[in-house]
């Protein structure tokens, strides 16, 4: 019986490692091609799975040859836009790491060609996959802390991966800051509405570009969402996923990105007079798990990437809605560059 996914793999350097092994133990999945600007590359991977497929440089002729239906872009992100668009044109669904593409425009045409096309386009966003942030959401959802007023997050680490990163103009912003965006969008069910930006590389970083940066969003349901971030902080580090403080009506709601979340709200006890009032904790429920798998991460974002094309539906992470959170970052690029507050608008395709 043939597979249901025929899947050519679209760069073959370390992050391909977990996409590669969730498509083999996959009964449905068959990995037909690996592609790498280096031909090595993808024979080493090839080897190292123990695949017996072909491996290419070209995509369009790998597809063309293995008669594929789906690929994996897991190629850097100057590279989405070709890789993606090449896809669909061939009649393949996408499913890509993130960013969606390195510019606005180049997010807009993906748009518009997987609205032609009728092709699936997903957007890796692993962060959202967490029972913990889900958690967080449902915390918010059932009314806690009341209606949330002020997002904050703090995203500090120093990561020293050497390469592309390193020589890019904006690596926190282009290349991290998109997860702790989607994130906000998750936690609040809101989309942005505006932001001022200012981008800058503190002394000590081993970056070229710009490694640090302050963002103040204006979102849909009225909130702002401050987000602070280094990727050349040393020292007391955050989590990956950011250090989190939602404040509302009632109370405030706490994530650290490692242990659970909780809230601090206002005591149900008369507090008529008192100058600091007294809060209850409350816990959020660690049950609370609403995507369609029971794994986290990566494993979890390409089960639901999976699941919608077997139910022909939009992809949580689908590119007209992921849109929105790449548009955080080409319009905080642009609010960085221009030294003023920029309308998202102007980012989203209608």
């Amino acid at each position: 019986m043939s597979a249901t996914y025929k899947v050519v793999v679209a760069g073959c350097g370390g992050m391909s490692n977990i996409w590669i092994d969730t498509a083999i133990e996959r009964k449905d999945t068959e990995i037909v091609a690996l592609v790498d600007i280096k031909q090595e590359f993808a024979e080493k991977m090839r080897e190292k799975k123990g695949l017996s497929c072909p491996t290419f440089t070209d995509l369009a002729e790998a597809i063309q040859q293995t008669d594929a239906n789906l690929v994996f872009d897991v190629t850097i992100p100057a590279s989405h836009h070709r890789i993606a668009s090449t896809a669909m044109q061939l009649g393949c669904n996408i499913f890509g790491e993130k960013p969606l593409a390195e510019t606005a425009e180049e997010c807009k045409d993906l748009i518009r060609i997987a609205e032609e096309t009728g092709k699936s386009h997903a957007v890796m966003q692993n962060r959202r996959f967490d029972p913990r942030i889900r958690a967080l959401r449902h915390l918010l959802d059932s009314g806690t802390i009341g209606k949330p007023g002020f997002v904050n997050a703090d995203f500090f680490l120093g990561p020293h991966f050497g390469g592309f990163r390193e020589t890019m103009a904006s690596p926190l912003l282009l290349d991290m800051a998109i997860h702790t965006f989607d994130q906000a969008r998750l936690i609040l069910g809101a989309d942005p509405v505006s932001v001022y930006c200012h981008e800058f590389n503190p002394p000590g970083s081993w970056y070229e570009g710009a490694a640090a940066a302050v963002c103040i969003f204006e979102m849909s349901d009225g909130s702002v969402f401050n987000y602070r971030g280094s990727w050349c902080a040393e020292g007391a580090n955050t989590s990956w996923e950011a250090d989190w403080r939602i404040t509302g009506e009632k109370g405030t709601a706490i994530w650290n990105g490692h242990d659970a979340p909780f809230a601090e709200v206002i005591a149900p006890e008369p507090q008529e007079g008192k100058f600091i009032k007294s809060f209850v904790r409350v816990e959020a429920d660690s049950t609370v798990y609403d995507a369609h798998s029971e794994r986290t991460g990566h494993p979890g974002c390409l089960d639901e990437m999976f699941l919608s094309l077997e139910e022909n539906r939009r992809a949580e992470t689908d590119s007209r809605d992921n849109q929105y959170s790449m548009a955080m970052v080409n319009a905080a690029l642009e609010s960085a560059r221009t030294g003023q507050k920029v309308t998202i608008a102007d980012f989203i395709r209608r």
